[in-house]
């Protein structure tokens, strides 16, 4: 096997070896027995087959394969392969206030804007602020320290009635509270990346619906102070962003006062709410039916909920204001 090997040109080594050597084989003189007699002894030459001439290539040969069709959904739709999320961009439309006329665009990284839906992440993000807001500062007091006398109010036995210590006792009117509450923090942990995905997920939410909506400017009403809530009634009534339509939240960088003052009042309360961009959550962003908020503030978001995200990913690193 070992001379067969050595004698085959190196070329056809690792390209129809076992063919080769079986047509050099082919190619030496054999003797064959004939059927007649035993003394006669004929000579055969076998010439190689056609097909073994070319199997001499420079190159070695590949088995050819067929292309296999693509799994499909359970949907019967084509399976697609995913795209990498951080080559991608956001485009949002910049709108003039209080006009809502488009003036430009401006595109921000998929990983701000372009978040799958994570309710887990959104429920864990609103449960840590409501534990962040209960004040906790119920308090009842403890027979221990209620003001009064320690006498026992009457005898043990004889009187047919149950016993009966103090006055304090929690059985009677004006007596302490058995397990009642105490002062106490109601806060829960949450992690800080967990709290800044949960933040842009709830942004690219908005964004998916169609429901952010990008002033280029200030959230600010140029009108006479006696006539602020009734512009901004108008307002949304055109815009279709009244109570019909769901609440509005108008989310700016520092205080309007024209804005602010404008949809004070219970009435306007039910149409619309102004935050400053420090005082709004998750919450805030998921419980109104559209987001109005400055680029300005959106932008400060962004930069202060991407912990979560690598250096080279942030937006400070990829996009310059």
């Amino acid at each position: 096997m070992a001379s067969a090997r050595t004698s085959a040109p190196a070329k056809q080594l690792f390209s129809g070896f076992r063919l080769s050597q079986r047509v050099q084989q082919q190619q030496k003189p054999c003797l064959a027995r004939s059927m007649a007699t035993t003394t006669s002894t004929t000579t055969t030459t076998f010439e190689p087959p056609a097909a073994a001439a070319t199997i001499t290539t420079d190159a070695p040969q590949t088995p050819t394969t067929t292309a296999r069709p693509r799994p499909k959904r359970a949907n019967g739709v084509n399976f697609q392969p995913s795209k990498n999320p951080f080559l991608t961009t956001a485009q949002c439309t910049l709108h003039d206030f209080p006009s809502f006329e488009p003036t430009s665009f401006v595109s921000y990284p998929s990983t701000h804007l372009l978040l799958p839906l994570r309710k887990d992440i959104l429920h864990r993000a609103v449960i840590y602020e409501g534990d962040m807001t209960r004040q906790g500062t119920a308090s009842t007091k403890w027979r221990s320290e209620v003001h009064g006398s320690n006498r026992k109010i009457r005898p043990q036995k004889g009187t047919g009635s149950a016993r009966l210590g103090n006055k304090k006792s929690p059985m009677l009117e004006g007596g302490g509270v058995a397990f009642g509450p105490k002062p106490r923090d109601f806060s829960t942990e949450l992690p800080r990346k967990i709290y800044d995905q949960a933040w842009r997920t709830a942004l690219s939410y908005r964004y998916r619906k169609g429901e952010l909506i990008l002033v280029d400017g200030e959230l600010d009403l140029d009108v006479a102070d006696g006539a602020l809530q009734r512009y901004m009634r108008d307002l949304l009534t055109w815009q279709n962003m009244g109570n019909g339509g769901g609440r509005t939240l108008f989310v700016t960088s520092e205080r309007r006062d024209n804005l602010f003052d404008s949809l004070e009042g219970e009435k306007m309360g039910r149409h619309a709410r102004a935050l400053e961009v420090d005082f709004v959550d998750v919450k805030d962003m998921l419980e109104m039916g559209r987001v109005v908020i400055e680029r300005d503030a959106l932008e400060e978001l962004f930069l202060e909920h991407e912990s979560d995200l690598s250096r080279s990913l942030t937006l400070a690193h990829q996009w310059s204001f």
